[in-house]
């Protein structure tokens, strides 16, 4: 096998990837049809077109359009079950899922049917295609955290393979802090940590999630470059940071490939994994993040199979889980590489 044959072979594990940002565009036309918004969109090639973002907030604008043409709680499971196809074929095999639960509850969804939804997708991709998914549930920063509560009431009542609770949203307009009490709460739930950080706002921004929220693991964290004592207080505290290259750069987080900080997260000491945040809406997948990772900045395969095996030490899975998946992995990365 080649280098580029062996990254598509490797296994992974994918940490950051959202279920409506995997929204494919043919899925999204029927999604138009179904909600009567077809007026929208008359072709793929428009909506190709409609994935193209001046900037992060266009971004965030775009995004909520995808979430207004979700009309019916069943349709998740389509979202779900494709999401998770796509990532099989980039040979992931398992996928930690972001559903933003109150985008959909405020727009007259139901919370546990839309769940429920999201696990028959899980459950059909796993007996179909052998990977398997739990679910983090973004509580969105702009709802404030009064929802937030609220949503943390929702998972106590119905919790099916719940594992961790985020913080996604308008990050520059909403800062972490406010949170503290919400996280210090979903802790006592036995619920995993993590929130969107440095990717929208500045260094202040990952500070308040390391500091206050007590984060495990941290979704960008860009801006965290730009301060040396913040990523060594990171490093310090064993957190990961989820790294989406390719949305970084579609959302103009970071200006070119090359400048991207994930080497220097790494040459800090900082645990950095790989995830393709919302892949069509940026037209990239799995494979064609480690790909830019090699081809972009040098990663070598030793390099990217690292990540893949960091993504799997930090995975939110049982310690018995993750020796056999950490062992699976060096099993088959020895046998593609031999």
């Amino acid at each position: 096998m080649d280098t580029e044959a062996i990254i598509r072979a490797m296994p992974k594990l994918e940490q950051h990837v959202h279920i409506v940002g995997s929204t494919r565009p043919e899925t999204l036309l029927w999604l138009a049809q179904e909600s009567d918004k077809s007026y929208l969109f008359g072709s793929l090639e428009d909506i190709r077109r409609f994935f193209r973002y001046r900037d992060f907030p266009h971004f965030i604008q775009v995004y909520t359009m995808v979430d207004d043409c979700i009309t019916r709680e069943s349709q998740y499971e389509r979202l779900t079950y494709e999401m998770l196809e796509s990532d099989a074929r980039c040979n992931v095999r398992h996928v930690e899922a972001i559903f933003s639960a109150n985008d959909h509850v405020r727009r007259g969804l139901d919370y546990g049917l839309m769940l429920d939804s999201i696990n028959r997708g899980i459950r059909r991709a796993r007996r179909d295609l052998g990977v398997s998914c739990t679910i983090r549930i973004d509580l969105v920063r702009n709802y404030g955290p009064k929802v937030g509560m609220d949503v943390l009431d929702w998972i106590e009542e119905k919790g099916d393979n719940v594992v961790a609770v985020d913080l996604g949203g308008s990050e520059h307009d909403y800062p972490p802090e406010p949170y503290e009490e919400v996280y210090r709460r979903a802790a006592e739930m036995g619920l995993h940590l993590v929130a969107h950080a440095g990717e929208a706002a500045g260094p202040e921004s990952v500070w308040g999630a390391v500091e206050r929220l007590g984060v495990e693991r941290i979704g960008h964290g860009i801006a965290a470059a730009l301060d040396t004592s913040l990523m060594k207080r990171i490093a310090e505290k064993n957190i990961t940071i989820e790294s989406c290259p390719v949305s970084n750069l579609r959302t103009g987080a970071v200006k070119s490939i090359e400048a991207h900080p994930i080497r220097t997260f790494m040459e800090e000491g900082i645990r950095v994994t790989v995830s393709s945040d919302d892949p069509p809406m940026f037209g990239t997948d799995m494979n064609n993040e480690y790909m830019t990772l090699h081809r972009g900045l040098g990663f070598t395969l030793e390099e990217l199979f690292g990540m893949s095996l960091d993504a799997v030490d930090s995975a939110f899975l049982p310690e018995e889980e993750r020796r056999r998946l950490r062992e699976e992995f060096i099993e088959e990365y020895g046998r593609i590489t031999a």
